[in-house]
């Protein structure tokens, strides 16, 4: 496989499973901030916060605009120069979608492209105003059927094995910043002395990671902060837990050939340490420093991404009758 093909395959994944992250973010925020009596501060402020975006929000619409629901959705759903909005990963999924369509097929590229056309309609945008939490769920539908799509029709060769680490290695991120966004709600749910806010805040985590009723099956109702903690972070049969994620990540990287890709090898390298050492965190307990393992994770799993772009970019080009053959 040529790198141009590669690298949309990966990108592809990583902006399907980011706009439907951002989506179900928002939406189980916006029911946090309706139900728990806490500032509007303390709920919005961390989304984005774990983004990456609060300095770009501040610098552009001002430090307390980071407390506005309203304010705070507007960037996270539709700014242009918000890279991590739903907007811009919409866009970019389907301009890569668009790219590659020979290899992912019609079906796949006609969901993107309807995702697309839809959410920049008219109609998405008067929806936006009446209806929010029906606009987030249309985007988690429409990312969701992609994702199944390209899991149903797709060949299982090295494209699918470059798009499906795309998506795992942004959920393992995605995971792990929501976590460290609730660990800043919870600090503020504790300083208020408010034992059922806390219980709010733990079901409204699994909520955020859509693990709520996984966790309720295996736990058979008990919700408790080191049960939930250790579900999301170490259970490796729930497919958005930490552990589970970096592990098909690591798979993923394993299968990819790393003969004369220097990229490759040094991300299959830092996976298999990080790996190593979520299971000592493991063995010593739920960890005390929460935010410090998820900043850890946040800081490895980016690491890993940016080797294997430099990798992909700096592949010598295939012959030039491998690449006619391909595109």
């Amino acid at each position: 496989m040529i790198s141009r093909v590669a690298d949309h395959c990966f990108w592809l994944g990583r902006y399907i499973e980011r706009a439907e992250s951002t989506a179900r973010l928002l939406q189980v925020t916006r029911i946090l901030a309706f139900d728990a009596e806490l500032p509007p501060l303390y709920c919005w402020r961390p989304l984005v916060i774990v983004s990456g975006q609060y300095p770009d929000l501040a610098e552009n619409l001002g430090a307390e605009a980071a407390g506005d629901g309203e304010a705070v959705q507007r960037y996270m759903t539709w700014a242009p120069d918000n890279h991590v909005s739903i907007r811009s990963s919409i866009r970019a999924g389907r301009e890569g979608a668009r790219s590659i369509r020979e290899v992912i097929g019609h079906d796949i590229w006609q969901a993107t492209n309807e995702l697309y056309l839809w959410f920049m309609s008219e109609g998405a945008a008067a929806q936006y105003l009446n209806d929010r939490d029906e606009v987030y769920r249309n985007v988690r539908r429409s990312t969701q059927l992609a994702l199944g799509l390209m899991r149903s029709t797709m060949m299982h060769d090295e494209a699918m094995d470059f798009l499906w680490l795309g998506v795992m290695i942004e959920r393992l991120g995605q995971t792990a910043r929501t976590l460290d966004m609730h660990h800043h709600i919870r600090g503020a749910a504790e300083a208020q002395q408010q034992p059922l806010l806390q219980s709010a805040l733990w079901l409204s985590l699994l909520r955020a990671c859509s693990g709520f009723e996984a966790y309720m099956r295996k736990q058979q109702g008990r919700v408790s902060g080191e049960n939930v903690l250790g579900f999301l972070l170490f259970e490796n049969r729930f497919p958005r837990s930490l552990r589970y994620c970096l592990r098909s990540a690591l798979g993923l990287v394993k299968r990819l050939p790393s003969l004369g890709n220097r990229g490759v090898a040094s991300a299959r390298k830092r996976l298999d340490t990080l790996d190593h050492w979520l299971d000592e965190q493991e063995k010593s307990g739920v960890p005390s420093s929460e935010h410090a393992l998820l900043t850890r994770i946040v800081d490895e799993t980016g690491a890993a991404c940016g080797e294997l772009q430099g990798g992909l970019e700096g592949e010598e080009p295939a012959p030039a009758a491998t690449q006619t053959q391909s595109q």
